[in-house]
C-alpha cells in the first residue's frame, strides 16, 4: 500500500475536518481553516437548508446527514452550536467510533460544566480542548461567515491540566487562518472572567430595558427619550434570548457570585446620595472614568465592538438611502444608523454603526469616493 503524503506535497492525502453547526461562527472558522490549510470539510447542521448554502459557498466540501459519517476519520472536530447542545453532541460522540489522536474543539461561551462533560473523551484515544472566540456579528447563518470575524480578536482555549502540550499547538496551527490571539485559561478561569465581562454585562443591559418598559405606562415620553443614547448603552440585550438562558444557566455560580457584589457596589452608591456626600460621588465617577479611559481601544475583548463612523450628510430626500445603498453594494453591513442631527439648509450627521474596524474601514472609503466626508470620534 502507497504511504500517505503529508500535507503539502503534489498528490497529498487532504486531512478531514468535520464541524458540526453550520451557522456564523462554524462556517467562519470553515472559511479560516480553507484559507491555510488543504483539507476536506465535512458539514453537519440540523437544517438542511444550511447545509447545502454552505456548500454552495464553498464553506464545506460535503454535508453529512449523520453524525457518526461526519466524524469518521476526523482529524478534527469543531463543535460550533449552543453550549445547551454541545453537551448533547458530546454524549453523542462518546458512543462513536472517533479517529485516534483527533482533537475535539467547541466555541460555547461556558467552559466548565461542558470540560466535565468531555471527560470521558479522553478515554476515546482524542483530545478534548475547550474554545470560546470571542467574536461575533449581528448577523447569523452560514451565508454571514467571514475568514476575518476572528481577526485580532480573543482565542481563549482551555486544556485540562494533562494535555499534551503538542496537541494545543497542534489546534493553533489549525486555527491560525483566524487569526486570532489564543490565550490560554483553565475552564473555572474562564467561565468568571466571561461572567464579569461578558456575560454580567447582558444581565445589566436586560435590567435597564426592563427598568424602562415597566416606567412606559407613567409616562409616554420614556421610550421616545431612551431612543438615543440609552438603546446605545443596552445594544447588547438585543442578543438571542435562548443563548443567553442557556448561557446564564451554565455559568449559575459565577453569575449568583456577581449580583451578590453588584448589590453591594449599588449600596454603596446608595449610601452615598443618602449621605449626599458631593467628594465621595466625584471621586467614584472619576475612578470609573480614568480605569475605563485605560482600556485599549483597538483590541477586541470579550463583549462585541461597536465601531462608530460619523458621516455629514445634505439635507437632501434619499440620501439615507444614497448611504445604506452604497454600503450594500460594497457587501458591507451595519449594525446600527442614527440621524444626530439634521436641519433645513444645514448639514446633517449620520451616526452609523460597524462590527469590525475593518468593516468601518471599507465603508469610509467607498462613502469618501462618493464624495462625503466623515470621521472617527474614539
Amino acid at each position: 500500500m502507497p504511504r500517505k503524503k503529508r500535507e503539502g506535497g503534489a498528490g497529498l492525502v487532504k486531512r478531514k475536518i468535520c464541524i458540526i453547526g453550520m451557522g456564523l461562527i462554524g462556517g467562519s472558522i470553515a472559511l479560516a481553516i480553507k484559507k491555510e490549510h488543504n483539507v476536506h470539510i465535512t458539514g453537519i447542521d440540523i437544517d438542511s437548508n444550511q447545509l447545502k448554502l454552505a456548500q454552495s459557498l464553498g464553506v464545506i466540501d460535503e454535508p453529512a446527514e449523520e453524525l457518526a459519517a461526519g466524524v469518521e476519520d476526523a482529524d478534527l472536530i469543531i463543535i460550533a452550536v449552543p453550549v445547551t447542545k454541545t453537551e448533547c453532541i458530546i454524549e453523542e460522540l462518546e458512543t462513536l467510533s472517533l479517529k485516534s489522536g483527533a482533537i475535539v474543539t467547541d466555541v460555547g461561551s461556558t467552559k466548565e460544566r461542558i470540560f466535565h462533560k468531555a471527560k470521558q473523551l479522553y478515554n476515546k484515544g482524542v483530545t478534548f480542548i475547550g474554545g470560546h472566540p470571542m467574536a461575533g456579528s449581528h448577523k447569523s447563518g452560514v451565508q454571514a461567515a467571514k475568514s476575518h470575524l476572528f481577526e485580532n480578536a480573543f482565542y481563549i482555549l482551555t486544556p485540562c491540566e494533562n494535555t499534551n502540550t503538542n496537541k494545543i499547538i497542534q489546534l493553533q496551527n489549525w486555527l491560525k487562518g483566524t487569526k486570532a490571539r489564543f490565550i490560554e485559561l483553565t475552564p473555572k478561569q474562564h467561565d468568571k472572567l466571561a461572567g464579569l465581562i461578558s456575560h454580567f454585562p447582558h444581565i445589566i443591559a436586560a435590567g435597564l430595558v426592563h427598568q424602562v418598559k415597566n416606567t412606559e405606562n407613567e409616562d409616554e415620553l420614556v421610550s421616545r427619550l431612551a431612543a438615543g443614547g440609552f438603546r446605545d448603552i443596552t445594544r447588547i440585550a438585543s442578543a438571542s434570548p435562548v443563548m443567553w438562558r442557556d448561557i446564564l444557566l451554565h455559568n449559575k455560580d459565577t453569575i449568583l457570585s456577581l449580583l451578590h457584589n453588584w448589590k453591594e457596589e449599588m449600596n454603596n452608591v446608595e449610601q452615598m446620595l443618602n449621605e449626599e456626600d458631593p467628594t465621595e460621588i466625584l471621586h467614584y465617577f472619576s475612578a470609573a472614568k480614568t480605569f475605563r479611559d485605560g482600556l485599549p481601544t483597538k483590541e477586541k475583548g470579550a463583549l462585541p465592538a461597536f465601531y462608530d463612523l460619523f458621516v455629514d450628510v445634505p439635507d437632501h430626500p434619499g440620501v439615507i438611502s444614497d448611504v445604506t445603498g452604497i454600503l450594500g453594494e460594497a457587501d458591507i453591513s451595519i449594525t446600527n444608523i442614527r440621524i444626530i442631527e439634521t436641519r433645513e439648509d444645514i448639514m446633517g450627521v449620520l451616526q452609523l454603526s460597524f462590527r469590525t474596524e475593518y468593516d468601518r474601514e471599507e465603508g469610509r472609503q467607498h462613502l469618501e469616493n462618493a464624495l462625503y466626508e466623515t470621521y472617527v470620534m474614539e
